[in-house]
């Protein structure tokens, strides 16, 4: 049993507690909730050591995930490559940079499938047999997978205007898939209606504080793979503004379990400018995010013009000296060409974001050429297909003979 290291819920606001049970927000200010644990137990109970020796997936670091037991729900997932990027170093003129690639995430290609697998082994502990979330796409095909997996029902509520791949990527799971009129935002606010009315976990809603811990686990697997050491600089894309505060929680976790010796680490944020909320605030030196009622990007996934974590987001990259931009869609596509074509991953759209806005925070001075970079890429580019159709060089059609493609070489071959 674990739960003997979660102390309960504590809003972010006020510091009220409240016990481990399926509730997102403070009673008295409306304040969001988050995980508390028991950090003096964990430090006697478990070492480096230990870690290192279980299974290469998330619940290695089980001790600091929110469960009361061994995980039920995606028990393969996470330990995902941090790669040295040096090709792309090079094309962005800078001596150091890692990618930590949840693009082939188990088993939806995402780290979407992180935060799931928690929140979906936390409702089953919490007897909830009904599943859902409001989605923006990769969330929609892990809960779907997921719950397919663990045999329960599940809603899924996404805008209208998805991408294709990503709906067809939800409905070959058997979800019940409901496409609304409107934006995201639109649909969280019905998913927090229904999650009131209704006894069902909604990942994103009332299960939102055990979801969201989720997250952590890319910050320790990239330290790990540093060699129980935080590197300076970390890029992440936004898009309700969890993930990159959690990244940086999980460094500071392990700072306070003694795994590593310095966690200092400046955090930046990304996010397309079509729909850019958080980096907006930062670049104008507001406490707080103007909402964006009309997204327009290419980048759906990261298209919630109101995050939820948007001031907690801003606040944290103030905080630690790192910086927000944004970048068009143009910048969007070439930049996932780029990442292609110089280290062979192929991200989503939000990877494109977090590459054409490292590019640009380096060529403004504010992401430092001679310093360890790691740039978080969060899903596959196979579910964003038509966004770099446009880039790519179109192929070459021959006809079957060595005449034909002899003159396609760039330069004479030895046999």
């Amino acid at each position: 049993m674990l739960n003997q290291f979660v102390l309960g819920l504590k809003c972010r606001v006020c510091g009220k507690t409240y016990p481990k049970q399926p509730l997102n927000f403070c009673t008295e200010d409306f304040g969001p909730l988050e995980v508390e644990y028991d950090n003096a137990a964990i430090r006697t109970a478990v070492d480096r050591d230990d870690v290192e020796r279980r299974p290469r997936t998330m619940w290695r670091y089980r001790e600091l995930l929110p469960i009361d037991a061994e995980p039920t729900v995606g028990s393969h997932v996470g330990g995902t490559p941090l790669i040295r990027a040096d090709r792309l170093a090079e094309d962005l003129g800078v001596e150091t940079l890692w990618i930590k690639n949840d693009a082939v995430n188990f088993p939806t290609l995402s780290f979407k499938d992180r935060v799931v697998a928690v929140a979906l082994s936390k409702a089953r502990e919490f007897g909830f047999k009904t599943v859902g979330c409001a989605s923006t796409g990769n969330l929609a095909n892990s809960v779907a997978a997921n719950a397919a997996a663990a045999g329960l029902e599940a809603y899924i509520l996404v805008p209208a205007d998805l991408e294709r791949a990503k709906i067809l990527g939800t409905s070959v799971y058997g979800a019940k898939l409901v496409l609304v009129q409107g934006t995201y935002d639109d649909v969280n606010r019905l998913c927090s209606q229904i999650a009131l009315k209704f006894h069902m976990g909604l990942v994103n809603v009332n299960l939102r504080p055990f979801y969201a811990e989720g997250s952590k686990t890319v910050g320790f697997e990239i330290a790990e793979d540093l060699g129980w050491r935080v590197p300076r600089h970390v890029v992440v894309p936004m898009a309700g503004g969890s993930l990159i505060g959690k990244i940086y929680k999980a460094f500071q976790e392990l700072k306070r379990l003694g795994w590593v010796e310095d966690a200092t680490c400046s955090m930046y944020g990304a996010q397309a400018t079509g729909c850019n909320p958080i980096a907006d605030a930062v670049k104008n030196g507001r406490e707080r995010h103007r909402p964006i009622r009309r997204p327009n990007t290419i980048c759906k996934s990261l298209a919630i013009g109101d995050p939820a974590d948007g001031y907690f987001a801003a606040r944290l990259i103030r905080e630690t000296g790192g910086w927000a931009e944004d970048v068009s869609d143009d910048e969007i596509s070439e930049a996932m060409y780029l990442l292609g074509r110089t280290e062979g991953i192929f991200a989503e759209t939000a990877g494109g974001v977090t590459v054409a806005v490292a590019r640009k925070l380096i060529e403004q001075g504010k992401l430092p050429r001679d310093e360890e970079i790691v740039l978080c890429i969060t899903g596959n580019g196979l579910k964003t297909q038509d966004a770099v159709a446009s880039v790519v060089e179109e192929p070459i059609v021959i006809q079957p003979t060595l005449e034909a493609f002899e003159p396609l070489l760039r330069e004479p071959v030895l046999t």
